[in-house]
C-alpha cells in the first residue's frame, strides 16, 4: 500500500512486468557487475491517471493542494528510475518516448548500449494506463478511437474494411536484453538474437502516416540492412496495424514494397486485434510475440476481420481469425508514433 501511494498506475506495471522479466531470465545480481545492467524503460504519455485526478481534487477541494509525489508519479522516466532502485542496478537508466513506438525504441537503444559496450544486460519494456477520461475523450476528439460501441468486442479489427479506429489498451511488458557470451557464461535461457534495428521518420504529419508507406519502407529496409539479411528471410511481421482507417493500408505498401513477391510468403498480423493498443507499451508487448512465434512456431492471428477492404491485397496473409503453425527463423515487429517515428526490430532464432 505504501508503494501505491507513490506510484501511478503505469509505474505500477512497470515495477510488475519487470520483476517477471528478470525473475524469468534467472539472474543474481549480486554475481554480476550491477553498473553494468541498466534499465531503458517507456511510456508514451505516462501518468495520466495522476495529472487527471490530482486536477479534479486540487479545483473540488476546500484545501487546494496537491500531492508531494505528483511530479513524481507523471514524469514517464520515473519507471526506469524506480526499477534500478528496487534492484540496485546501476547501468544506463532513462526514458524512451516516441508515442507509439517509444518501447521498441527502448530495445532498439538497449540493443545498440550493449553493442557499444556500455551495459552487459539492461532491462527493457514499456508501461501505459491511459484509460480514463482524459485519455479516451484526447483520442476521441482526434477520431482515433472506435466509436463500434454496438460491437464493442470486436471493434478492434485491423485490416478490415469497416475498421473504424482503435480500442485502448493498457499494462506493460518487459525484455531483458543481454550480451551474448554474458548470457552464455550465467547459462542464461535465449529466447531469441535482436537480429537487425531501424528507424525513420515520415517527416510528413504529426498525426497521420505518409499515405505511401514511406517511412514504413525505410524503417524496414534498414532493418533488414542492419542484420545483413535479404528480405526472403523474414518469416512473420506483427505489423503496427493499430485498426484506423488511414494507418493500416501504408504499412500493407510499405511491405509489398520492401518485400516484394515475398510479401505473398509472409505470414503478417496485428495482435492489436486481441490486445488493443498499448500506446507506448505496443513495441515491447509486440516484439514479445514475435519472440514467442520463434519459439513455438505458432503466428498469432489477426482477429474480427469482418470485409476485405479493396485497398489491401486480400492475397496477401493476414493470419485471418485463427493461428498459423509455421516455423519462424525470422520475426520482424513494426511500430510507429505519431510525428512520423518509425521503428522495425527483426529477431532471430538462436542457432542450435
Amino acid at each position: 500500500r505504501k508503494e501505491l501511494r507513490k506510484l501511478d498506475k503505469f509505474s505500477q506495471f512497470a515495477i510488475i512486468a519487470s520483476d517477471e522479466a528478470i525473475k524469468d531470465c534467472g539472474v543474481d545480481f549480486d554475481k554480476v557487475d550491477r553498473t553494468r545492467v541498466g534499465v531503458v524503460w517507456s511510456s508514451g504519455i505516462g501518468g495520466s491517471n495522476t495529472i487527471f485526478g490530482e486536477i479534479i481534487d486540487y479545483t473540488s477541494s476546500a484545501v487546494s493542494r496537491f500531492s508531494p509525489f505528483f511530479i513524481p508519479k507523471i514524469i514517464s522516466d520515473i519507471a526506469a528510475g524506480t526499477i534500478s532502485i528496487k534492484y540496485g542496478l546501476m547501468g544506463p537508466n532513462y526514458n524512451t518516448v516516441s508515442a507509439c513506438a517509444s518501447s521498441a525504441n527502448a530495445i532498439i537503444d538497449a540493443t545498440n548500449l550493449i553493442r557499444l559496450d556500455m551495459a552487459d544486460m539492461i532491462v527493457i519494456g514499456g508501461s501505459e494506463a491511459s484509460i480514463n477520461e482524459v485519455g479516451m475523450e484526447g483520442f476521441q476528439s482526434m477520431q482515433a478511437i472506435s466509436k463500434n460501441n454496438e460491437e464493442y468486442q470486436t471493434a478492434s479489427r485491423p485490416f478490415c474494411a469497416t475498421r473504424d479506429g482503435f480500442v485502448m489498451g493498457e499494462g506493460g511488458c518487459s525484455l531483458v536484453l543481454e550480451e551474448y557470451e554474458h548470457a552464455v557464461n550465467r547459462g542464461a535461457k535465449i529466447y531469441a538474437e535482436v537480429a537487425g534495428v531501424g528507424l525513420s521518420a515520415d517527416a510528413y504529419h504529426i498525426t497521420a502516416p505518409h499515405p505511401d508507406g514511406l517511412g514504413g519502407m525505410i524503417a524496414m529496409t534498414n532493418a533488414l540492412k542492419n542484420a545483413g539479411i535479404a528480405p526472403e528471410k523474414i518469416d512473420y511481421i506483427n505489423a503496427h496495424a493499430t485498426s484506423t482507417p488511414i494507418g493500416d493500408v501504408p504499412e500493407i505498401l510499405a511491405i509489398q514494397k520492401v518485400f516484394g513477391e515475398h510479401a505473398y510468403k509472409l505470414n503478417i498480423s496485428s495482435t492489436k486485434s486481441e490486445i488493443g493498443h498499448l500506446l507506448g507499451a505496443a513495441g515491447a508487448i509486440e516484439s514479445m510475440f514475435c519472440i514467442l512465434a520463434i519459439n513455438e512456431s505458432i503466428v498469432p492471428p489477426t482477429i474480427n476481420h469482418k470485409q476485405f477492404d479493396e485497398k489491401i491485397d486480400r492475397n496477401l496473409n493476414l493470419t485471418l481469425h485463427k493461428a498459423q503453425k509455421r516455423n519462424v527463423d525470422y520475426a520482424m515487429s513494426n511500430a510507429f508514433g505519431f510525428s512520423g517515428h518509425n521503428t522495425s526490430i527483426i529477431f532471430k532464432k538462436m542457432d542450435k
